[in-house]
């Protein structure tokens, strides 16, 4: 009795810590959405109250002086590629990596899984880039986000494909099936919960990064919609009723892809972890 007082207790104190920390995310947020639908005087007091008028047009000027059109499908063209690659090529490299039993293979899956370590050199990469010559364009970005993502979704798929019967494989190649018909006809149906777990993930990381796209992007027609904000935010002269707003409608994508995608980021990620 006294254990299960204990454990309950323990269950309120954890519960009303989380809560707590979430008023660290949650009120800053409310502060943005209710400061988009401000005046430019009114909005920087920032308060966590209720406009004392609508202003609806906000989003409006934003969307027409932001040129978050433009900036949104460069945002979907960017990140769609990314995924696709992303998954392509860390399902293609943890097959192969989980299916031969070689030095070389367990040495390159450490090599990968230092790359959820080791950070990004900036400087490095821009060099390599511009040697390569297509700095400046939105197939750097691509490339660049493809390979970030690498790390962690090998160490995803590797988990999982371990888990499907080495069998399957014997079965087909003693059938004349090649490597490539193995993967594309046997694993790849059944990887369709990490495809979709990884696709989300990258998608998210993708969609709000800011830093690869300022250093990468020399034309502002090819910026994203999180670097739009610098239509608003100047030397001299910062809107912050139309910044908030903005940022409103930067987040909003991946808001609703998360509200409506949060369970095959979870089964993803316990099929992974669970049958690995």
């Amino acid at each position: 009795m006294n254990y299960t007082r204990k454990m309950a207790w323990r269950n309120y104190l954890v519960e009303g810590f989380l809560i707590l920390a979430s008023l660290i995310i949650i009120l800053p947020m409310l502060v943005m959405i209710f400061g988009s639908f401000m005046n430019n005087i009114e909005v920087m007091k920032f308060t966590l109250r209720l406009p004392s008028e609508w202003h609806f047009s906000n989003y409006a000027t934003v969307f027409r002086e932001g040129g978050l059109a433009r900036a949104f499908w460069n945002g979907i063209l960017i990140t769609g590629v990314s995924c696709f690659l992303n998954i392509f090529t860390s399902s293609a490299a943890a097959f192969i990596l989980t299916r031969r039993d070689t030095k070389l293979s367990n040495f390159l899956y450490m090599f990968f899984f230092m790359g959820l370590i080791a950070p990004m050199s900036t400087i490095t990469t821009i060099r390599v880039v511009q040697w390569f010559g297509f700095y400046g364009s939105i197939t750097s970005v691509i490339l660049i986000y493809a390979s970030l993502n690498t790390a962690f979704s090998v160490f995803l798929y590797s988990g999982f494909i371990r888990s499907i019967p080495k069998a399957l494989d014997e079965v087909a190649f003693l059938e004349g099936a090649g490597t490539l018909s193995v993967f594309f006809k046997i694993v790849t149906p059944l990887i369709l919960p990490v495809n979709a777990t990884v696709a989300i993930m990258v998608f998210m990381s993708v969609w709000n990064d800011i830093t690869i796209p300022l250093y990468f992007l020399t034309d502002s027609s090819d910026w994203t919609m999180p670097l739009s904000v610098y239509n608003f935010y100047g030397k001299f002269s910062r809107d912050w009723n139309l910044i908030f707003a903005d940022l409103v409608l930067t987040s909003l994508p991946v808001f609703i892809l998360y509200l409506f995608c949060q369970k095959y980021i979870v089964s993803g990620l316990t099929a992974g972890a669970v049958k690995g």
